[in-house]
């Protein structure tokens, strides 16, 4: 399971044409486990804890164990013993609370002292780079997370602050708008309203590749055009791309359920909940600039 960085492609992704690889039944070490299981080796899963030889009322001559086999079978552990270094909702939960917790902190910190503008471009340069290495490393690192986590905190403060100086407010309806949307969310993915499945991936990374390449291109015509570049984020047409990122916004959270929930399923290493904590970071911090976009053109309107 990898980073649910919102405009590269995820690690669950399958180039075979099946999300996060997981198209079979969730059974330890089986045949099936060993296609469908990122978790399973062709030799069994390592995450999967020994299991009792077999239920000794179910063998047809018991009177002809010897001693040590007795022995083994009921000293063995019972079949499905409470397992330990997997991923559990707990870990996930934990972790993206102390992710989401230093992004605040940061932010709270870059609000209160003020920090300059450029300070606050530089953190984001910093953030969107420690990000990059994130994405690309095969394990999490959480100190790297906890330090893109503090810069780009220091980021949102900073830009946050600059908003609500010219639209009273904003920021605060960003949060509100940013938890609303997870909520809501949560709530359909859970119910069945949405499902996260190969095509489902593909059309919304699709989209966030063409989203992004446009807002760069626009940015870079508005730095040396002046004025609004394309005007993709200014009047009608701003409306428009600032409702399509808040819809990817929830597309990128839907796929990150997807991936804990099979992470989960699957018996994925604890390690493995600081890369979830880091990829709903990542949607919940894109969510919220888009809303905080979106809020500030309604406001000019």
């Amino acid at each position: 399971m990898r980073s649910s960085n919102p405009v590269f492609s995820r690690r669950g992704f399958s180039r075979a044409g099946g999300y996060a690889g997981f198209g079979a039944a969730p059974q330890a070490g089986g045949p099936a486990a060993a296609q469908g299981n990122p978790y399973a080796q062709p030799q069994g899963n390592p995450y999967a804890q020994q299991q009792a030889p077999s239920n000794p009322y179910a063998l047809g001559d018991q009177h002809n164990l010897t001693p040590d086999q007795l022995q083994q079978m009921y000293g063995a552990p019972p079949a499905g013993p409470l397992q330990t270094g997997r991923m559990t909702m707990d870990d996930v939960v934990m972790r993206t609370g102390m992710t989401l917790g230093t992004v605040i902190v940061a932010a709270a910190v870059a609000w209160a002292t003020k920090l300059p503008m450029g300070v606050g471009f530089g953190a984001a340069l910093v953030a969107m780079v420690l990000g990059f290495v994130q994405s690309f490393r095969r394990t999490a690192s959480p100190a790297l997370i906890l330090a893109y986590a503090a810069f780009e905190g220091l980021f949102l403060g900073v830009i946050s602050q600059a908003f609500n100086e010219r639209w009273s407010g904003i920021p605060m309806q960003a949060v509100l708008g940013t938890t609303a949307v997870f909520v809501g969310v949560l709530v359909a993915y859970k119910t069945g309203l949405i499902r996260v499945n190969a095509r489902f991936t593909g059309f919304v990374i699709a989209a966030a590749m063409g989203f992004v390449l446009l807002m760069a291109a626009n940015l870079l015509f508005a730095a040396f055009g002046g004025g609004d570049g394309l005007g993709f984020r200014s009047g009608g047409l701003g409306v428009v791309f600032g409702i399509i990122g808040v819809l990817l916004g929830a597309a990128f959270l839907a796929m990150d359920f997807k991936q804990v929930e099979d992470g989960i399923r699957y018996g994925a290493p604890r390690e493995e909940s600081w890369m979830a904590a880091f990829g709903l970071t990542l949607s919940l911090v894109w969510l919220y600039l888009e809303l905080l976009r979106l809020l500030a053109i309604l406001r000019e309107l």
